[in-house]
């Protein structure tokens, strides 16, 4: 027998080779319907797997990020075996699930077009009702290769080849299909019930340009056709929101051929920055942070004494002056190290935090660019904060309180992720693990959850990343506090302890918006291009209904002027239908009509760009509206 302990602790005992779908069908016929996948023992594994020890069981449904992986990498099976039905001489490479879907990608002699689409979904459907068990098997080294070799299987033999020598190699089984394949997989094909392929690309086998160029199919899957229209609504959306069709659109932006990667902000992009710029440093000058500027180009000498230059150089960009080599800051926080040491520092003035709105150079290859949120030259948010050892838990919750205050008020939900040591860092394994643990304390008196990525720290510290939800449900990570014991003393900076003696100060890296650039890029996409009044450039329009209402729209005008709302006069010679729908389509947040009756009772007659007429008020109540909500920066 085998003891099975459950997630709540209770623990039930089954005969040797009872599988795990069949301990989930004792313990809910419901749970069991659910399940896609399951740890035991901590390993992700299929549900078709006999126990054969004691072990722990967690049975993992979709809504689990690991459940998804494993239902959407059966999925691209499915479509495999469906391409392969279809065109035989088709040639198998990977099929991996993906964020939000999975891909397969091919050789043949067939070009795939999108007209294919309906055929292979026709045949994904036969195979899906056919419910044909996915089964396991685990073959020796030769006996693989000479497998996938029978069915002329290329790119599967070299993946064999390419395997460690004790690695055990596993192939999954369907019907007549057969891959190889580490899993695990879904227990049948017709666990799999809602599915739509989406696109096509080219992609050169294991990414390298040297080798073939294969089609890859993109596709996506869902235990519910709900969830799947749900997505296909908000991916057109998303389509709608784009921040380079609305930067254009409204004025925002542009990104020339003459500077790729360098963003051009046009007047109305402009108040946008500004005005998330001075709500930065207001609240930055509340929370007791001091602004400085730092020079965008610096001596080499500096980037290697940083580590710059040896773990980050092939994203810099470099220059000469007096014949000696320079390089353009990808990173603030050398120069924040440099302002540190132009004075001596005692123990009693730590923590000292120092914020920063610092251009930043980065080197990306053409093909990453994409409108604000890929570029090569953007400002970050940037502050570094030297402080005594003593004070590391205190300044991390404190950070987090502000980035906590920031993404609540654009209504951002979040979530965290820590990052641990990478394979290329600087400093020991001992210093690393201090810094890891004081992290996950500060983390842990908030009361926060958080997910660990191993080995994706920065190359100088351990991080906490902020990964933002948006109104389409889609992650960015924006916000980041980095903790660094080795930069301070690879710039050799201290401060004077209460004993009289040099100490090293430690130090944090942290932004909250990331990248300003990105950041309005995501805000744009959010808020469909409707920013709160706050950060909108153009806060109300006025709209005089004939010539003959002109000098009453002038007055409104210069009184929303006068108490400092961002306004507009539109004094063409348009009917004002036109001007309503231009307004609407420029997503100003308030449209002021002027007629005789409003001249005639020195009211406005107002429409919101989402709740429409609100009727005629005075304006006197009207600037008092809006001031308060600018005040307070609510947003609709």
């Amino acid at each position: 027998m085998a003891k099975i302990t459950l997630q709540d602790g209770s623990v039930r005992e089954y005969p040797a080779g009872t599988t795990l779908m069949q301990v989930a069908e004792d313990i809910s016929p419901k749970l069991a319907k659910n399940a896609v996948a399951a740890l035991f023992n901590g390993e992700l594994t299929d549900l078709n797997r006999p126990v054969e020890k004691d072990g722990t069981l967690e049975l993992l449904e979709f809504d689990d990020p690991r459940g998804a992986s494993v239902y959407r990498h059966s999925s691209a099976h499915v479509m495999a075996q469906a391409v392969k039905r279809l065109w035989p001489d088709t040639k198998l490479a990977i099929g991996p699930a993906i964020d939000k879907g999975f891909y397969y990608d091919f050789d043949g002699e067939h070009t795939f077009t999108p007209d294919d689409f309906a055929a292979i979904e026709a045949e994904m459907d036969k195979i899906i009702k056919e419910d044909l068990p996915i089964i396991r098997r685990e073959l020796p080294r030769d006996e693989a290769i000479k497998f996938f070799e029978e069915r002329d299987e290329d790119y599967k033999v070299e993946l064999i080849r390419d395997l460690p020598e004790d690695a055990v190699i596993s192939i999954y089984q369907q019907g007549e299909f057969t891959d190889l394949c580490a899993g695990p997989h879904l227990p049948s094909t017709g666990r799999i019930k809602a599915f739509k392929l989406m696109n096509l690309a080219g992609a050169y086998w294991r990414g390298d340009e040297r080798n073939p160029m294969l089609q890859r199919i993109y596709a996506t899957s869902f235990p519910k056709k709900a969830q799947l229209d749900d997505y296909i609504n908000k991916l057109e959306e998303a389509k709608k929101r784009d921040h380079r069709r609305l930067g254009r659109e409204l004025g925002l932006f542009t990104i020339v051929d003459e500077g790729p990667g360098f963003p051009i902000f046009m007047p109305k992009g402009m108040i946008l920055r500004n005005e998330l710029e001075n709500f930065w440093r207001e609240e930055h000058r509340k929370a007791g942070y001091q602004e400085i500027k730092t020079p965008i180009i610096l001596n080499r000498e500096l980037w290697e004494r940083s580590g710059h230059w040896d773990h980050y150089k092939e994203n810099m960009y470099f220059t000469k002056i007096d014949d000696e080599d320079y390089a353009v800051k990808p990173m603030n926080c050398p120069g924040a190290l440099l302002a540190y040491k132009q004075s001596l520092h005692s123990y009693k003035e730590l923590p000292l935090r120092y914020c920063e709105l610092g251009l930043v150079h980065r080197h990306e290859k053409s093909g990453v660019l994409h409108g604000l949120m890929r570029v090569r030259a953007f400002t970050q948010d940037d502050a570094h904060i030297f402080m005594l050892p003593e004070q590391i838990i205190d300044e991390i919750k404190g950070v987090i309180d502000l980035i906590d205050r920031f993404y609540k008020l654009f209504g951002f939900p979040y979530h965290v992720e820590l990052s641990t040591k990478p394979e290329k860092a600087m400093g020991s394994d001992e210093i690393w693990e201090l810094a890891t643990n004081a992290l996950i304390q500060a983390l842990q008196e908030k009361g926060m959850e958080y997910k660990v990525n191993e080995g994706d720290g920065a190359f100088y510290g351990p991080k906490i990343d902020f990964h933002l939800q948006d109104s389409l449900d889609r992650t960015w990570q924006c916000g980041t506090v980095q903790l660094d014991f080795l930069m301070p003393e690879n710039l050799d900076i201290t401060y004077i302890g209460e004993d009289g003696e040099k100490h090293r100060p430690v130090m944090i890296h942290r932004v909250i918006y990331g990248s300003i650039e990105r950041f309005i890029g995501i805000l744009t996409e959010h808020f469909a291009g409707a920013f709160p009044v706050w950060l909108a450039p153009v806060q109300a329009r006025v709209l005089p209904i004939s010539e003959r209402h002109h000098e009453y729209g002038q007055k409104v005008f210069d009184k929303l002027i006068e108490a400092g709302i961002r306004a507009e006069l539109d004094s063409r010679s348009e009917k004002v239908g036109y001007k309503i729908r231009e307004g609407q389509l420029q997503k100003i947040p308030y449209l002021l009509v002027v007629g005789d009756k409003e001249a005639e009772q020195g009211t406005v007659a107002v429409r919101h760009r989402k709740q429409g007429d609100l009727g005629a008020v005075p304006v006197a109540d009207f600037i008092a509206k809006i001031t308060t909500e600018i005040k307070e920066k609510t947003y609709d």
